[in-house]
């Protein structure tokens, strides 16, 4: 398991990491909210650690923007700020919890750990998907982004919903294929991109109005691209 921590404090940055490394975690570190952006896009962490204050922004800013660019594991915020309005505004952006400096490690891991738990158990049980402003019930088959409402068939709310999982992230036709179609004798791998082209052409009213688009990323697969349309088809 990946996690992406963001510390601009380099002597906690060491403590944490040898700590989450003998946990059984990799752990990415870097120092600025521009870095922990663009790190999240490259890895994908299961989880985030994030400081409030970083040098070249505020970590609240940071979480917002992994939240509306698709990331649904856990953030967790690693503050010395300790009122309770930090707190308030910290879960307000999108973290799922607010741990104040100093904090015992073990408490971190365990709360860390609790959070991965209930994501993985929810990604199983839910029939509600959510990502950024983007809304899926499976049950009723139906997607949302504010206003503008879609209905899908049984398979396009399958494949939307492997999109949303890894939002941002290229799913390769082969990996589509294995977890919608495997099962099913006689069909070819052109029933991927048959399907995308069904959930694109009813995904375009969502695109219209400044929602998600569902691109092509030239050797990799397809992508739910949660900035918009700049992506698609490419």
């Amino acid at each position: 398991m990946n996690l992406l921590l963001v510390e601009d404090d380099p002597d906690i940055g060491s403590i944490l990491v040898r700590g989450l490394k003998a946990d059984g975690f990799d752990v990415t570190v870097v120092d600025r909210a521009a870095m922990a952006l663009d790190a999240t896009k490259d890895i994908n962490p299961c989880a985030v650690l994030l400081d409030m204050v970083l040098p070249d922004g505020s970590g609240l800013d940071v979480c917002r923007t992994l939240r509306e660019y698709g990331h649904t594991g856990p953030i967790l915020f690693l503050s010395a700020k300790d009122e309770v309005a930090d707190r308030a505004d910290g879960l307000s952006a999108g973290a799922d919890d607010y741990i104040v400096k100093p904090f015992q490690f073990d408490e971190l891991v365990a709360r860390l750990r609790a959070h991965l738990l209930h994501r993985s158990v929810g990604m199983d049980e839910s029939t509600r998907l959510i990502v950024g402003r983007l809304v899926l019930d499976l049950e009723s088959r139906q997607a949302h982004f504010g206003t503008v409402h879609i209905r899908l068939t049984q398979r396009e709310a399958e494949l939307l919903a492997l999109l949303m999982h890894n939002a941002n992230h290229p799913v390769s036709r082969g990996e589509i294929f294995d977890k919608l179609w495997a099962s099913q004798g006689g069909v070819s791998l052109n029933v991927v991109d048959v399907y995308v082209g069904y959930l694109r052409g009813k995904f375009a009213d969502i695109t219209r109005v400044g929602g998600p688009a569902i691109g092509t990323v030239r050797g990799r697969g397809f992508m739910l691209n949660m900035a918009g349309n700049s992506h698609h088809g490419r």
